[in-house]
């Protein structure tokens, strides 16, 4: 009984790690297709990079709890 129930806390990690990671994706996708992107080529960029600026840092925490969840 003690190892079944490791290996279904083992799967449920895996799974919630799975999900965080698959948010963080997905979070990063529709932030990216919602851009208004405006003016030259150079002022589109500026505005990409200031996205994934705020974006970057909440999709690696996801990630990030994802990984300590599987340690």
């Amino acid at each position: 009984m003690e190892e079944l129930s490791e290996q279904m806390q083992s799967s449920q990690r895996v799974a919630w790690a799975d999900n965080a990671i698959k948010l963080a994706v997905e979070m990063t996708v529709a932030s990216i297709g919602r851009l208004d992107l405006t003016g030259n080529a150079d002022e589109q960029a500026m505005q990409v990079r200031d996205a994934i600026r705020v974006l970057f840092p909440e999709a690696v925490t996801l990630v990030r709890e994802a990984r300590e969840g599987l340690s």
